[in-house]
């Protein structure tokens, strides 16, 4: 069963989300609001909890899973960035863009692309998930809140509780988010290449 944790959107209860972070470092799942949609959230190091992220998300491995960071020096452990891409993820960062990049070691190879080692990263700019991350003191593994079989994210708190409190451990309600997905870029190739145009002001990368 899942615990609920009603969190101010603007004035998060710190309290409430260090509970929602011990039970991620304990290996459980966790329904969080972001600055595009609702998503599904795992520790990076559990590979139990990794597997169980996408039994419940419906998605097999080759399904890309995005990190979600603090800031551009903690995106920096687990991408290879050149002074290129950097300059393209200061203007687009905190913001709903995910960006495809070189995965480093610190990235487990079960969480990478199969067969690129690329990794999708963003730095959102929500105040209760980057409360959360801040508590957590690492990134968080994500993928958006679609049921297995559907195509829209949920977006209704309660909904996912009715829907998801057997097969996740926490929920963590701030509010409608939203509902548009990110800009996708990926920067893994010799020149940035617009994979889905979202929330995300393309034009500010000159895309």
């Amino acid at each position: 069963m899942s615990q609920f944790f009603d969190v101010h959107p603007d004035n998060p209860q710190i309290r409430l989300l260090r509970q929602a972070a011990q039970i991620l470092h304990e290996g459980g799942l966790a329904a969080v609001p972001t600055d595009s949609s609702y998503a599904f959230v795992c520790h990076l190091d559990d590979k139990e909890a990794v597997e169980k992220l996408r039994r419940v998300r419906g998605v097999d491995d080759k399904h890309h899973l995005t990190l979600l960071c603090r800031d551009l020096s903690e995106l920096a452990n687990y991408a290879r960035v050149d002074n290129r891409q950097y300059r393209m993820l200061k203007v687009a960062t905190p913001g709903p863009f995910t960006f495809i990049l070189d995965a480093t070691k610190e990235v487990p190879r079960r969480v990478s692309h199969p067969s690129r080692r690329t990794i999708g990263l963003r730095v959102p700019d929500h105040k209760v998930l980057q409360c959360l991350l801040e508590e957590l003191g690492q990134p968080l593994l994500a993928t958006t809140l679609i049921p297995p079989g559907e195509t829209q994210p949920l977006n209704d708190t309660d909904e996912i509780r009715a829907r998801f409190e057997k097969s996740i451990q926490a929920i963590v309600c701030a509010g409608a988010c939203p509902m548009e997905p990110t800009t996708v870029v990926d920067l893994s190739g010799d020149e940035p290449v617009l994979v889905r145009e979202g929330r995300g002001d393309a034009a500010l990368l000159g895309l």
